[in-house]
């Protein structure tokens, strides 16, 4: 049962409320101090572009060339130990299969399986998917909580105890604890959110138990809802979105924290459970709900959606900060290293107008095309920015998910189920490859000051 939480006295509040403001003036630093050190915050140049930290031969993430030190937008490209993501769509839908499982086996592996090699891998997922005797009534049902990404990092961290081995940094031993994370993120998501929808939505409490021969996808909408029925279209489409999550070059912000965790010589699931907490992130892992939200806005905003003056009217009061949440930014427009395209992006709308169709919800997505087709003409105008932008992967993810019928607080977890196999290949590589803990400087701009006894404070 949830634990009733604590009430705070009107004396804590107002002390709390004290060292807070006392706490905000001691730890603030004048922003002209970073330009006075060159400090790169966030780890990126003044261009935007990304300081190099380290190599990788697991994703490659390309939006742009540099060229005479100017940056200039190519087209985008994302690559999974070196096969284009488009070929591999293209290979699995050709043959109408699941591709998920595979993709795991090649980040991991770092080449295509063999047909007898799919079915082998496939077949240890199977038997890995189960959680340990007891785990799901001791970590997750006695426990629950309203956020499934803390879920899900609990149960990461709960699985040490069931581990007979889970400090060694043996290769053989860390891979096994890896394959068995990419079994059960699935589970671990699908029983926390059960949890928490019998605990804190006083609905039933449902449990379905992982089913051998069925994929990643397939097995995640039957432990998901309550009847376990799902098309071949809706297990095809999550199929494909994991696929496109599953790693994104090691310099996002989880891949990032997870070699930095893993350069310490720490276990894998505290590695991984620093990975999930990055996620967690709403400038992260989190932006497909802000614009799942965005849409739901924009739709009660706009009367008629087929109109471009009125969608474009409407987003310029969004960049305005007149409209939605005053922010700005017109959310799963632009990216980091995107330019002139996602690939992700491209592939996943194309999966989506084939489910809209199905769904009779044809209609939202000519919308999402309308916003993402105005947008940079709306940016353009409004703030006189000439800047390349595309459509990211978020902006269909999102809509993808709610034509699933899956709520919006499994929208993140969903893509920590599809990138452990890229945390897990990340994990690898920097325990093979590292060699050194991730130590960067700090400059310390702090002035000296005596030591004043106690007596004398004021």
């Amino acid at each position: 049962m949830p634990h009733t939480k604590r009430t705070e006295s009107a004396f804590e509040a107002q002390y709390l409320a004290d060292l807070t403001e006392i706490a905000v003036k001691a730890n603030s630093i004048e922003s002209e101090l970073y330009k006075n050190y060159n400090v790169m915050r966030g780890l990126r140049k003044p261009d935007g572009t990304g300081v190099l930290v380290g190599l990788t031969s697991i994703g490659d993430v390309h939006g742009y060339i540099m060229d005479d030190g100017e940056k200039v937008p190519v087209a985008g490209r994302l690559r999974y130990r070196g096969i284009d993501i488009d070929h591999i769509v293209e290979g699995f839908q050709r043959d109408k299969r699941f591709g998920y499982n595979e993709i795991a086996y090649l980040l991991l592996f770092g080449g295509l399986p063999t047909a007898d090699q799919v079915q082998l891998f496939r077949g240890m997922l199977d038997v890995c998917r189960e959680l340990p005797e007891g785990f799901m009534e001791n970590m997750i049902l006695k426990a629950p909580t309203p956020d499934i990404m803390n879920s899900l990092a609990r149960s990461v961290l709960a699985s040490y105890s069931y581990d007979e081995n889970p400090e060694s940094l043996d290769i053989q031993n860390v891979l096994r604890q890896c394959i068995e994370l990419i079994a059960r993120f699935p589970t671990f998501v699908a029983y926390g959110y059960q949890a928490k929808r019998h605990f804190y939505d006083n609905d039933s409490l449902v449990i379905h138990k992982p089913q051998t021969g069925m994929s990643t996808a397939q097995n995640f909408l039957h432990m998901l809802r309550p009847d376990s029925s799902f098309t071949d279209l809706e297990a095809e489409t999550l199929d494909l979105a994991l696929v496109l999550h599953a790693e994104h070059g090691g310099g996002n912000n989880s891949t990032f924290a997870l070699h930095v965790v893993t350069s310490s010589d720490t276990d894998t699931y505290s590695a991984i459970a620093a990975a999930v907490g990055s996620l967690k992130g709403p400038k992260h892992g989190g932006a497909n709900i802000k614009v799942s939200a965005m849409i739901q806005d924009i739709e009660e905003g706009v009367k008629d959606w087929k109109d471009d003056d009125e969608v474009s009217n409407y987003l310029t009061k969004i960049i305005n900060r007149e409209a939605f949440d005053k922010t700005g930014l017109i959310y799963g427009m632009g990216h980091a290293i995107y330019t002139y395209s996602d690939p992700r992006s491209i592939i996943l709308r194309n999966k989506a107008e084939e489910l809209a169709a199905s769904k009779s919800r044809l209609d939202e997505f000519n919308l999402l095309r309308s916003i993402e087709r105005l947008t940079p003409t709306v940016f353009k105008k409004a703030k006189g920015n000439v800047k390349v932008m595309a459509a990211n992967v978020d902006m269909y993810s999102g809509f993808v998910y709610s034509m699933l019928n899956i709520p919006q607080e499994l929208y993140t977890p969903i893509f920590a189920i599809s990138r452990i196999a890229g945390w897990s290949a990340h994990r690898i590589e920097e325990l093979i490859s590292g060699g050194r803990i991730v130590r960067p400087a700090y400059k310390s701009v702090s002035e000296p000051k005596p030591f004043i006894p106690l007596d004398e404070r004021s």
